[in-house]
């Protein structure tokens, strides 16, 4: 029997599940599709396994995806006090990957993921097969170091607590300043960023990261030579507004085997304004050498 055909891309239908795991008491939802090699998906700061809808199912044609809602994100559970360091969440990864039986992945990870990727292979690097890093956060970006400081201080952190969830202008004057060119945001995406913002607890998750920003910098710069041997797939969009692009060519030197691909006139989220390129990328990256 044949199966059936995406409308969008003309190729077999990827079944998508949906699924759940608790782990140490939290609650993890999490995404997964297709067969193969394990290829694990984090996402960024203020986004979810949402973020990945246009790279999982072309993933999924050749590999087994994963696409957690990292603790604190998404549709996951958000623990009070909850240690939102680098290497906490990172260790959380961890078990993550040995609470669904994934031995060793190739770990993707965007922007603030991307960071915790590095950080993970740093602390397993026996698991992590390949990294692919869409804009990590690095200690080379100055952007978001002021930032941290600033909606962490005392009299800021409990305001930006009580207005954050009543701004609708700011959200979409923040979501609208990541993208190259706001043309190609897509019907939808915007409310399904938003959606999961609106679960007690979202912005704390938020502010405890943001708390142990710089110190997570300084470690994770630490940490880059016991990763160096990974093979490394860095992509990065000329106008991210977000990490600066510079900062590329700075994390490219700590790598021996890493490939650089700037996207021209795309912002922070190129998986999200050209998908397809992106994929292509990815694809090529984790298939082309049946690595």
């Amino acid at each position: 029997m044949n199966r059936p055909l995406d409308a969008a891309t003309q190729q077999p239908h990827i079944a998508i599940e949906d699924l759940q795991t608790e782990l140490d008491g939290v609650r993890w939802r999490y995404r997964r599709a297709g067969s193969g090699p394990a290829v694990l998906l984090v996402h960024g700061l203020m986004g979810y396994s949402f973020s990945w809808r246009h790279t999982i199912p072309v993933l999924a044609r050749q590999a087994t995806v994963y696409a957690v809602d990292l603790p604190g994100a998404g549709f996951s559970d958000r623990p009070a006090g909850m240690d939102c360091s680098q290497r906490a969440s990172a260790a959380r990864l961890l078990r993550f990957m040995d609470g669904v039986g994934l031995a060793s992945c190739d770990l993707l990870g965007t922007s603030h993921g991307g960071a915790l990727a590095m950080t993970v292979a740093a602390l397993a690097p026996e698991r992590v097969r390949s990294l692919i890093l869409v804009a990590p956060v690095n200690p080379w970006s100055a952007h978001g170091k002021l930032l941290s400081l600033f909606l962490t201080s005392p009299p800021i952190g409990p305001l930006f607590l009580h207005a954050m969830p009543h701004l609708q202008i700011l959200h979409d004057f923040y979501f609208r300043r990541l993208y190259g060119d706001t043309r190609r945001i897509r019907p939808g995406t915007r409310e399904g960023y938003l959606a999961p913002m609106q679960r007690a607890g979202s912005f704390e998750y938020v502010l405890g990261v943001l708390r142990s920003w710089n110190r997570d910098l300084k470690e994770l710069e630490s940490l880059l030579p016991g990763i160096a041997h990974i093979p490394t797939l860095l992509i990065w969009g000329s106008l991210d507004a977000a990490v600066n692009p510079a900062s590329a060519y700075q994390l490219q030197k700590r790598f021996r085997d890493c490939h650089l691909l700037m996207m021209k006139g795309v912002g922070h989220l190129p998986y999200e304004e050209t998908p397809e390129e992106f994929n292509r990328a990815v694809t090529e990256f984790l298939f082309a050498d049946n690595r």
